[in-house]
């Protein structure tokens, strides 16, 4: 191989290296747990302003994080929700 092939060949690859890491990017899960019911306007603003703060910082939901919510009402609920969201996390 020529010197003007390796250096051309190398450039490439390292073009394509941050496409290629991005590409291969691990999506993380977070869960998210509120003691409200889903329609209530606090609870609401306060789901949209974490959001926002993970946007902020970079997270972009469906490319490096996904979110799970999880809304309830009373204590049964609140088990319940608790243990779908860790069992989520073993999967």
């Amino acid at each position: 191989m020529r010197r003007r092939d390796f250096i051309i060949l190398l450039g490439g690859a390292v073009a394509a290296w941050p496409l290629a890491a991005r590409a291969q990017e691990r999506v993380r899960r977070i869960g998210v747990l509120m003691s409200q019911p889903a329609g209530d306007p606090v609870a609401q603003a306060r789901s949209a302003a974490f959001l926002q703060g993970l946007q902020e910082l970079g997270w972009t939901i469906g490319r490096n994080v996904q979110i799970e919510h999880r809304w309830d009402l009373d204590e049964a609920d609140h088990r319940r929700n608790a243990a779908e969201l860790v069992a989520l996390a073993r999967t």
